[in-house]
């Protein structure tokens, strides 16, 4: 364990004016209220805060870190007050240590929502101040290095886990590469012994076939650049078992077809060396392809900086070089801690370095609960970068896959909700294109604009998903509650009666409700029925068979309607029907993908537990699966007080094409002539003569698709078109 005085020597060693008092006063107070305290390893527990106050001390932080590395484990495991912290050592070091405390006092049933409570939680703490971060992660890794000392074997892989999936890449999130490797160098071990033995064999085997090959290049690349007249510093070293199983794995290689097993740094005086150093380096040694980065030019959103190379090397092997400045060395090393600036005034995350954080925080208001925002992060953290920029040349980082949706939200939120297209490269490309290194992406908005549900099948980044997701829900309630409304109108007038905000008040709790738009919601997304809410109500209305009065039987409805009703305009709802004009499709309501249903259709609705309601044609196939369950069906219809609305439907057609040149350019250009548009095309049969074809087309309503129909039915090359039902 580090002595006292051992801990202020290390600490005044790079920081002469350090508070030699609180230091001294801290560790003294530690050590008193740890007291007895054993740890897994039957070590003093106070040896682990002091350990984690050395891990600072060799990140040169300044003394509140010192101090709060001291005490972070003061007000959870000890009777320590916060009260009395903040009045011994200040209201600083106290807002400190609250922001690190371990969570482990949480009442939260699963180990998962634990995980992701206790990011939610370090995200909102180091948000306004990044030493939060870095006391916590010099917490995390002393624990990882006495890890072995815990017999639970579960135990140790969750908390392995959880340093693989988090704090790791946090690490690296900030610059903190040192302690980014150690952190995954020892969670592997935990998480993956037999990789981590197998890598090291291997290592092994390559170092007794060539001990002094690292010296032996390292001697080479000195003299390449002594001929230029350059002079550098030159070391390497193997790359760690870690990342070396890491590449194995993404890449999809063996251990030998790996270019950078061996890492060669060269330290040079300044930038303009950094670019000589690689001109004369790419002179003399052939150059792997794809393996250069220039991160000088385009720094690490971390403020990484370095020039990044593969060769062949010297002696014929395939070697990675980084070219960097003896203070690029240092960011690279220390990330934050390099360029401390706690000294000249309060810390803020408002640097760009910082914007990662700040996707966060956004994220974590846009969640809804902490294991969303748990899945988003690790979105946000996990995955390769790609840079690319906005028109004014602004520099936008996305993991590799990120879409235009992405860097609209990356922008800004407003940006991403509003965006209708993109220019890549001066080019409009469809909005699911995915980006590359460089693109200059030109995001074009409309007020008119909203999110689509689709946009969150092929979008990757946190922020975007939140937002996306978020704005469905938002809209999805609005949507289930205007569906329950119309629901629960329909059951009291066929009783008589109106609905009421204090009766449907007064029979909430029977339905576990915290308010009535919860209760109506949960109506409208069927998972209460209308009737049980009205029979809540009124207790002596007689209890109707199964299904209630919102019921239309299969044969009732059929026979109401007729077996079709192909070419019928809308009008308005016959009585008693529920208009589904303005639920926006996939949220509360859903067109079948077996019928597609168009304004004008004669339809009928089935409730979806969790889904709200179903559209299907009457003369649906797939209604007689339904049969057995009556009290699923509701009456719908269209509103004709919306009629023209603008809205785009889609319908579908079987079509016979006569095997002949030009016969696809007569069918899309008679759907293009009347102003339909083909969404999708299948061929579903092939023969001499004729091609059978299923061909969706988005419309405005059925008497639109029946012109359609009839103009295709008119042209030479279409032997036959009917409108498909399944």
């Amino acid at each position: 364990m580090i002595r006292q005085f051992e801990l202020v020597e290390r600490v005044q060693a790079y920081d002469p004016d350090a508070d030699e008092d609180v230091l001294n006063r801290a560790y003294v107070y530690g050590l008193k209220k740890h007291g007895n305290q054993l740890r897994a390893s039957g070590d003093p527990y106070f040896s682990h805060p002091v350990e984690v106050a050395g891990i600072l001390a060799e990140m040169r932080l300044d003394t509140a870190s010192i101090v709060t590395g001291l005490l972070h484990d003061t007000l959870e495991d000890t009777d320590a007050t916060r009260d009395e912290i903040a009045g011994m050592f200040g209201e600083d070091i106290a807002r400190l240590v609250d922001g690190v405390t371990k969570l482990s006092r949480l009442e939260i049933q699963s180990e998962s929502t634990k995980e992701a409570e206790n990011l939610r939680k370090l995200v909102l703490a180091m948000s306004s101040d990044i030493r939060v971060l870095l006391v916590k992660l010099a917490d995390r890794l002393h624990n990882m290095r006495t890890l072995h000392h815990i017999k639970e074997p579960a135990r140790r892989r969750r908390i392995a886990r959880e340093t693989m999936d988090l704090y790791a890449p946090l690490a690296s999130r900030i610059g903190m590469e040192k302690v980014k490797r150690e952190l995954e160098e020892l969670a592997f071990g935990e998480l993956n012994p037999d990789g981590r033995t197998s890598v090291l064999a291997r290592q092994g085997y390559l170092r007794e076939r060539g001990d002094k090959l690292v010296p032996q290049i390292e001697v080479e690349l000195v003299k390449t650049l002594k001929e230029g007249d350059l002079d550098a510093q030159v070391s390497g070293r193997e790359k760690t078992p870690y990342s070396i199983w890491r590449k194995m794995q993404t890449k999809n290689v063996s251990f030998e077809q790996l270019a950078d097993i061996m890492a060669f740094r060269i330290i040079v005086a300044d930038v303009a060396q950094c670019y000589q150093a690689l001109g004369l380096l790419h002179g003399k040694y052939q150059v792997l392809p794809q393996r250069f980065k220039d991160y000088i030019s385009v720094p690490k959103p971390n403020g990484y900086r370095s020039l990044h190379t593969g060769v062949i090397g010297p002696l014929g092997q395939r070697i990675e070089i980084q070219i960097r400045t003896e203070d690029m060395q240092d960011q690279a090393e220390r990330g934050v801690a390099a360029h401390w600036i706690y000294k000249q005034g309060g810390p803020s995350t408002d640097a760009p370095q910082y914007a990662w954080l700040r996707s966060l925080m956004d994220i974590l208001d846009k969640a809804p609960n902490a294991e969303e925002f748990l899945e988003h992060t690790k979105l946000e953290m996990f995955q390769d970068q790609v840079f690319c920029f906005t028109p004014k040349g602004k520099l936008i980082a996305l993991p590799r896959g990120a879409t235009p949706i992405d860097f609209a939200y990356a922008v800004h939120s407003q940006v991403g909700d509003t965006c209708v297209g993109a220019k890549i490269n001066g080019r409009m490309l469809p909005l699911r294109t995915q980006l590359s290194n460089g693109d200059q992406v030109d995001i074009i908005t409309s007020k008119a604009q909203t999110p689509s549900p689709t946009w969150e099948r092929f979008v990757v980044t946190g922020k975007a998903k939140a937002a996306i997701r978020r704005f469905i829900r938002t809209r999805q309630r609005e949507q289930y509650i205007q569906l329950g409304k119309s629901l629960l109108d329909k059951a009291f007038h066929e009783e008589g009666y109106e609905v009421t905000e204090k009766g449907l008040d007064g029979v909430r709790i029977n339905f576990k409700q915290a308010s009535v738009d919860d209760l109506v919601a949960t109506v409208g997304a069927g998972l209460v029925g209308a009737r049980e809410v009205l029979t809540a109500v009124y207790p002596g209305l007689k209890q109707p068979r199964k299904g209630g009065a919102d019921v239309v039987p299969i044969s009732r409805a059929r026979a109401k309607t007729g077996k079709s009703g192909e070419g019928a305009r809308g009008g308005k709802p016959e009585d008693g029907k529920i208009a589904i004009r303005g639920l926006i499709p996939g949220m509360a309501l859903h067109f079948a993908r077996c019928c597609h249903p168009l304004p004008g259709d004669r339809i009928v609705g089935i409730i979806t537990t969790g889904k709200g309601v179903t559209i299907h044609t009457i003369d649906c196939a797939t209604l007689e699966s339904f049969s057995e369950a009556p009290e699923r069906w509701i009456d719908v219809g269209w509103d004709s007080a919306n009629d023209g609305d603008g809205g785009v439907y889609t319908g579908r057609l079987k079509v016979t094409v006569a095997n002949q040149p030009g016969s696809l350019s007569s069918l899309s250009t008679v759907i293009a002539r009347h102003e339909g548009n083909i969404s999708n095309l299948r061929i579903v049969n092939r023969s001499m003569d004729f091609f059978d074809m299923v061909i969706d087309v988005e419309v405005a309503d059925v008497k639109h698709l029946a012109d359609i129909t009839a103009a295709l039915r008119a042209t030479p090359a279409i032997n036959a078109v009917e409108r498909a039902r399944n």
